[in-house]
């Protein structure tokens, strides 16, 4: 009996199988996220070299954290863009906007009523004048929050965020609750920015009123997320419209014989 014809034709070696095309770059997603990842990059650094805050103090405030964070995060993000990868995680992407909304609304209705940014209390090296200081403190808490904020909103897809991701989002301001505290119990009383933000000052308001303090934090920060996740739902896409134009201008791909 004849075998079927199917049988009978040759297999494809792995060398002849093409590969699948690559996306295309997107240089502006690159260059914004570029700016982003410096200007996140750039805080942190401005404040070290100058001595507006000497490196036991910088690095425990929840500032500079997050802003090594979004740094590392939209550092990665450019590659990705300019290799023509895929996004990140909504899980990650989400959370690095919260944390990025929680620095600058912290900033500019919490901390300015408070003296502005703690860490310019802790100033330990000479006096650099007032100018490193305020752009240390415009690139930490306003350039690179408003700059991660115009990436979720012109280069992302909409209705990715959800609100399962928000007790995720959560974990990192917890974590630093948790260190703050841990911090706070083993260094001395006369220990210099012991507790780095006025409302987590266990001496001043004990560990029930601490504690209190962070719980509404929390929940505030949780609205957030949720108010976030629902913007996210509603907002035009943004990327999708731009990407469309640009698919429509760019000429056709050639198409096999017919």
């Amino acid at each position: 009996m004849t075998p079927p014809r199917t049988t009978l034709l040759p297999r494809p070696r792995a060398a002849e199988v093409l590969p699948e095309p690559a996306a295309p770059r997107r240089p502006w997603a690159t260059a914004l996220r570029a700016t982003a990842c410096g200007a996140a990059a750039a805080g942190p650094v401005i404040a070290l070299t100058t001595g507006y805050a000497p490196p036991t103090l910088m690095l425990i405030h929840f500032t500079v954290l997050a802003n090594l964070l979004i740094a590392g995060t939209f550092g990665w993000s450019a590659v990705r863009s300019w290799r023509g990868g895929p996004p990140l995680s909504p899980r990650l992407s989400g959370g690095v906007l919260l944390l990025a909304a929680i620095t600058g609304l912290m900033y500019h209705l919490v901390l300015v009523n408070h003296g502005g940014s703690p860490m310019s209390a802790s100033r330990a090296g000479p006096d650099t004048g007032a100018d490193w200081a305020t752009t240390a403190s415009l690139l930490l808490h306003t350039v690179t929050p408003s700059a991660v904020a115009a990436d979720w909103l012109l280069l992302t897809t909409p209705r990715t965020l959800r609100l399962t991701h928000i007790p995720l989002w959560l974990s990192a301001p917890a974590a630093y609750l948790g260190i703050v505290l841990t911090r706070g119990a083993l260094l001395s009383p006369d220990a210099p920015a012991r507790y780095p933000y006025p409302f987590l000052d266990v001496d001043a308001y004990g560990y029930a009123g601490a504690l209190t303090q962070a719980l509404a934090l929390g929940l505030l920060f949780a609205a957030l997320g949720v108010l976030i996740t629902t913007v996210d739902h509603l907002r035009p896409n943004v990327a999708g419209r731009f990407q469309h134009r640009r698919n429509r201008i760019s000429p056709p791909a050639a198409g096999g014989l017919k």
